[in-house]
């Protein structure tokens, strides 16, 4: 009976042509988003869980004492934080024809991260929370490597916090794929799980005691040239302790819940369709296809569980922290998850400096990265810029918003108050 239930989800779960059409009509419709994320304020301990949960010792994340001495005077978190903090926005809803486009889009489809456009403009400081306002960003259908017919989504997201301030800008990319193109298809399923050896863990402890955060040693424009290396960070092996820690941080909660007991039972009432009996016959959630076997390879053609892409984009984030220094400021990051990572590999991460400018009297850089594989693949690529101290310029100068995304903010911002005191 369980496996009659999870082949009659599989079977339907294709991607529509009509879908596809209410999507486009969504596109540039925002409206303020009002869940409530795991982490609704970066107090020091959700900042530092955050970080530690994808590998990050960094003190200016993790040690008030310390990161009070700090050009910031205080605790504060990784920019991509942002990400994953929410507290509920008021604002008007959408119009009632918009609303109806929404229901049961691409109810069953399997949707994985494939990357980011991030820029950040002000810093979340210990005590801060954030709201979001979002809306869909653009529609592209293609044919899929491994998964027949593919969507590829970008959904923009502004996150701001209790002062009204731009805090960052986030452009997400992600693949919605035909579960039953991607289980009949199965291009990796002749991939070999990945094993090692004493010897090999070794290696890579070898390049974990060799990692340095850069931390109050300002890294001055001046001293970088461009073709620069920027060192080597390992990730991995990943296994499913590496999950539970990154969910620990903050991680996954929303939109669809991660839920136990009565509100197990509730969210299976309230969204049938991210449910699935597994090999006990119990009702679990789809996300699992990050840590069950047997699910990865029924859903999404994969011989073995995955990482999160956005658990990827934390690793790069990292190195350009580690590497930049307590006084930098990481202004923009765009990655592209290009394959994945699987159960077992291990990540390598390195990159060079490719250019170095002044803009409006602001000296910055930029980097491209790679995170390579033990089978020698580029998995994961980034491109960022990094705005470091000059010893003829002076501190870093955080960004200027565009003038049109601030009042469009404001606007945002000063409605979420006023629906407040008509409370």
């Amino acid at each position: 009976m369980a496996d009659g239930g999870k082949k009659e989800v599989l079977d339907a779960s294709v991607i529509l042509d009509e879908d596809i059409e209410k999507a486009r009509k969504l596109v540039g419709a925002d409206t303020a988003l009002n869940s409530l994320e795991h982490i609704s304020v970066a107090n020091v301990d959700a900042i530092r869980n955050f970080a530690h949960g994808y590998g990050d010792d960094n003190p200016l994340f993790t040690n008030a004492a310390y990161a009070s001495t700090t050009r910031w005077g205080g605790l504060v978190a990784p920019n991509i934080m942002a990400a994953i903090i929410n507290k509920p926005m008021l604002g008007d809803k959408l119009p009632d024809d918009l609303r109806a486009l929404k229901r049961g889009l691409f109810r069953g489809i399997h949707v994985f991260v494939s990357g980011s456009d991030w820029s950040w403009y002000q810093p979340v400081r210990e005590g801060d929370s954030l709201m979001s306002f979002t809306g869909e960003d653009g529609v592209e259908v293609k044919a899929s490597e491994f998964a027949g017919r593919t969507v590829t989504k970008f959904l923009r997201t502004v996150k701001i916090n209790q002062r009204g301030e731009v805090v960052g800008v986030y452009r997400k990319r992600s693949i919605l794929s035909e579960r039953k193109a991607a289980k009949e298809k199965g291009k990796y399923t002749a991939l070999e799980a990945a094993s090692y050896t004493e010897d090999d863990i070794r290696n890579l402890d070898d390049i974990y005691r060799a990692e340095k955060v850069r931390g109050a040693e300002k890294r001055y424009y001046e001293d970088v040239t461009v073709g620069e290396p920027m060192g080597t960070m390992a990730k991995g092996p990943l296994t499913v302790t590496d999950m539970v820690i990154f969910h620990a941080g903050g991680y996954g909660f929303q939109p669809y819940s991660l839920t136990t007991g009565r509100m197990w039972m509730e969210n299976r009432n309230r969204i049938p369709a991210f449910y699935t009996p597994n090999s006990s016959g119990v009702p679990d959630v789809m996300q699992r296809v990050h840590w069950d076997r047997e699910l990865a390879q029924a859903t999404s053609g994969n011989p073995l569980p995955y990482d999160y892409g956005v658990q990827r984009e934390c690793w790069l984030h990292h190195f350009l922290t580690d590497w930049a220094g307590d006084d930098a400021w990481i202004s923009r990051q765009y990655d592209e998850v290009r394959r994945f990572n699987y159960m077992g590999d291990s990540q390598i991460i390195t990159g060079e400096v490719t250019a170095k400018r002044i803009e409006d009297d602001r000296p910055m850089v930029d980097v491209e990265l790679r995170a390579t594989s033990q089978r020698g693949e580029v998995t994961a690529r980034c491109e960022a810029t990094i705005m470091l101290p000059s010893r003829e310029h002076g501190p870093v100068v955080l960004p200027d918003v565009d003038p049109a995304l601030k009042r469009k903010a404001t606007q945002m911002f000063e409605r979420h108050m006023e629906l407040s005191r008509a409370r």
